[in-house]
């Protein structure tokens, strides 16, 4: 008998898999009205959620360039360049990369980590720990926007000091396994070292007028926010469909009729097994809440597209919009991000770390953000 190949028993896995929960799903609802709520949930998430991430997205994208063309992000990056080395154990310059990221996103630090004067004031264990530093940020004013949008201020603050707490872990912690287990890259990325932190690149000269560079920033960092606001919707539209059908149940008359937002709660079951686990660390009072974070793993656009389900369902709270806010901040689709950012880099044998240390530090954010908040609430 012909042995089957990998590809042939990754097709047969795949199809069983795909079939099974299909069928299982169907079960439950009625395979009719299983279509339909898939159908209807990923014409309300791309209506209700993406359009309107999506003009988050082009308002934080235009504001974002505004602030980078009169010289906010350079005056935001030498006030946080001397927290740099003594937190993160990086160099001064490293800010520029956590201020770009938070505008912008995960991406934004390969760019500058392979720009060789930026690059010139790491060592190469903390040019790879940048993955994780940059992560740690990506679209957090789009998340702390949106968050706000849901009129918890407090909350998302108190998630924005999470996240950052969570940053230092996760750099740290890549830092100190890559140390570890590849003595050799404590060594600087360059052999041209540049003499000191403190220099920064020359800032540009002018020559439009102010009016003229204030329009085309808007224009230009609107566009962006566009491109920005078109990427996720894949993300919202299948992850967080698929994330919805497995979280919650039939709708208010206990019955299902096709409408978005019903599924199979599969996900809260198993959370419910350990809920004691959640209650404690992140305050979670409803198991439904846990699909957030591991959505946030794939894709943070698609944990938002969660939220007005939350909403609807009166779930969220200051304390639960902490919580999101620290990890939709600290891991925003690390898992889809990490290993293409490190191999083009050149360190794909450090993925494993780099996944390890994010998420604990992930872990951690949600879990300090949730008792800081305690404790503002009872000041």
């Amino acid at each position: 008998m012909k042995k089957l190949n990998r590809s042939t028993i990754e097709a047969i896995v795949f199809l069983a898999l795909l079939i099974g929960g299909f069928t299982f799903l169907g079960s439950r609802m009625g395979s009719g009205n299983m279509l339909k709520t898939i159908m209807n949930t990923a014409h309300d998430l791309l209506l209700n959620t993406v359009f309107y991430l999506m003009g988050i997205t082009v308002l934080t994208g235009a504001l974002s360039k505004l602030m980078s063309e009169f010289g906010v992000v350079t005056l935001l990056e030498r006030f946080l360049r001397p927290l740099m080395k003594p937190l993160f154990n990086l160099p001064g310059v490293a800010a520029l990369g956590a201020v770009m990221t938070f505008l912008s996103d995960n991406p934004a630090i390969i760019a500058l980590s392979k720009d060789k004067t930026f690059s010139a004031y790491f060592k190469k264990y903390q040019l790879i720990s940048l993955t994780n530093f940059g992560t740690a940020f990506g679209m957090g004013f789009v998340v702390i926007i949106t968050m706000i949008g849901y009129g918890q201020l407090t909350g998302a603050l108190v998630g924005l000091f999470g996240a950052f707490c969570g940053s230092i872990i996760s750099t740290r912690l890549m830092q100190r396994s890559c140390l570890k287990a590849y003595p050799e890259l404590d060594s600087p990325v360059l052999e041209s070292v540049a003499e000191s932190s403190e220099d920064v690149p020359a800032e540009t000269e002018h020559k439009d007028g102010v009016f003229m560079r204030f329009l085309n920033a808007v224009l230009d960092g609107g566009k962006n926010g566009v491109e920005l606001g078109l990427q996720i919707i894949p993300g919202v539209l299948i992850i967080t469909t698929a994330v919805i059908m497995i979280t919650f149940g039939p709708g208010p008359s206990g019955v299902y009729d096709g409408s978005s937002s019903q599924g199979v709660p599969i996900l809260p079951w198993l959370a419910e097994k350990i809920h004691w686990v959640f209650e404690w660390l992140f305050g979670f009072q409803h198991m439904e809440l846990i699909a957030f974070p591991m959505t946030a793993l794939g894709a943070v656009g698609a944990a938002l597209g969660l939220l007005p389900t939350f909403n609807g369902a009166g779930i969220l709270d200051g304390n639960t919009i902490a919580v999101f806010t620290a990890i939709g901040m600290c891991w925003s689709g690390f898992l889809s991000t990490h290993t293409a950012m490190l191999d083009s880099l050149g360190y794909r044998k450090v993925i494993s770390k780099a996944i390890g240390a994010h998420t604990i530090a992930g872990l951690c954010a949600g879990i300090i953000a949730h008792f800081v908040f305690l404790l503002v609430s009872l000041i």
